[in-house]
């Protein structure tokens, strides 16, 4: 009988049930959203995860099919693993802090009910830990996973995500490869395609990522598609296809958060802001993750509508006192808000314990950016490079590292990367694209 590839050896009728159900459910998720956390440069915690490429209708539908089942089977560990990845999903998409509780509650009941080569529970253990950002935590579940069943695609995701994050980037790499060998699904190719993406090969990225697209075997896998080729097209300076790209996969997610993200920015890029105005508000009511409100609060601002980008700003101040009270680490937008909008010296006590647990390249780039504000530009500029490093094409990035050469005296190389990231993107924020003109028109006029 043919046995799936994220499936040990059966041992029993009973277990190879609960596998076609609980598993079905929740695996076919993690397979593809597991700790996709960064897959942006910009490495906001969202779906960037592609956690919100469905409506909560269906995972809380399928949620409870699971809790009826542990409840008629509780000393069954797969159906407590297979409620515990369902509850992370639920979590990414409705960004409630508790349903990651209930997940590790599930996950860890499947755990105390087979503690040993749990390949389930150990990589639901791993996604959880990526969503929580504790990324040494979700390396060292997915290790245990690839120790418990080698062959098994959905291990190497975890481990490659834990190992993008935690800015080890050639392991990455070779775990994504070895999973592209076990399944080149469109769990695999999205992984692939983000590779390429943080290399700066944004064509061969895409490429990638069309190819994910049709590999595609649910809703949700083809709406993280759009969302990813919107963002590609946009941060390419192409809004016109990032808006075709967004409209596309809302047409199969009507209230995808991240969708509605990626239609907001195609549509502030063209100057339709009354509309992007709409779907940020949206996609907030849908998810009220940082990036979204950060990124209407500063279209706001840039309308000129101080009153309502300050309205997005205390939900930041207030999530940011909660994040506080938890002592989890500070999100990369969450950084960005505090330099720009609040204490940049409290901005840099942020980025120094986020890079810590997270030295991947977008968190190099809010502790320059922190740093900058504070007025630490020398120190600023080392990590603005370690930000560049791979080659990545960002126009944030390089309008970051670009301010802090002219606040060096480096006009030259001020000039160079300012006019790099308006080449990319020439609106690639609503505040910062036009300091960026500014900036340029300074140091053009300097003798």
């Amino acid at each position: 009988m043919h046995r799936s590839e994220d499936e040990p050896a059966p041992t029993t009728g009973r277990r190879r049930h609960l596998r076609a159900t609980a598993i079905t459910i929740a695996l076919g998720v993690v397979m593809f959203t597991v700790g996709a956390v960064g897959f942006s440069p910009s490495g906001s915690s969202t779906p960037d995860t592609p956690a919100s490429a469905a409506s909560a209708a269906g995972p809380a539908r399928g949620i409870e099919a699971l809790r009826e089942r542990v409840k008629r089977l509780p000393k069954d560990p797969t159906g407590w693993a297979g409620l515990g990845m369902a509850l992370v999903q639920q979590a990414r998409i409705t960004a409630d802090p508790a349903a990651y509780a209930q997940a590790e509650k599930a996950l860890r009941r499947s755990l105390a009910l087979e503690p040993v080569e749990n390949l389930h529970a150990e990589i639901g253990m791993g996604a959880l830990a990526a969503a929580r950002h504790q990324f040494r935590d979700a390396l060292s579940w997915a290790r245990k996973a690839v120790a418990t069943s080698p062959a098994t695609p959905a291990s190497y995701g975890v481990l490659a995500d834990a190992h993008t994050q935690l800015g080890q980037y050639k392991e990455a790499e070779e775990a994504v490869q070895k999973m592209a060998d076990l399944r080149p699904d469109s769990s695999s190719l999205a992984r692939a395609s983000y590779t390429f993406e943080l290399r700066g090969d944004t064509g061969q990225a895409k490429v990638l990522m069309e190819r994910a697209l049709r590999a595609a075997g649910t809703p949700g896998e083809r709406a993280f598609a759009h969302t990813h080729l919107s963002s590609l097209a946009l941060d390419s300076g192409d809004p016109a296809t990032a808006l075709r790209q967004a409209e596309t996969g809302l047409a199969i997610a009507a209230r995808d958060a991240g969708l509605l993200e990626a239609r907001a920015k195609a549509r502030a890029a063209t100057g339709d802001h009354e509309q992007a105005v709409a779907d940020y508000t949206t996609a907030i009511a849908t998810a009220p993750l940082p990036q979204y409100l950060l990124g209407l609060g500063e279209l706001q601002q840039a309308l000129g509508h101080q009153d309502r980008a300050e309205a997005q700003y205390a939900v930041l101040r207030a999530q940011e006192t909660l994040r506080r009270a938890t002592g989890a680490p500070a999100d990369v937008d969450a950084i960005y808000f505090e330099a720009d909008h609040g204490a940049p010296r409290q901005a840099v006590t942020m980025a120094e314990a986020a890079v810590q647990e997270r030295p991947f390249l977008a968190v190099h780039d809010a502790y320059a950016w922190a740093l900058h504000r504070a007025g630490r530009n020398e120190e600023a500029l080392g990590h603005a490079d370690e930000a560049l490093a791979l080659g990545t094409r960002s126009a944030l990035f390089l309008y970051h590292r670009g301010a802090i050469h002219q606040a060096l005296g480096n006009g030259s190389a001020a000039r160079r990367d300012l006019r790099q990231a308006l080449a990319l993107d020439p609106s690639f924020h609503p505040l910062h694209a036009p300091a960026a003109r500014e900036a340029l028109r300074r140091i053009d006029d300097t003798p």
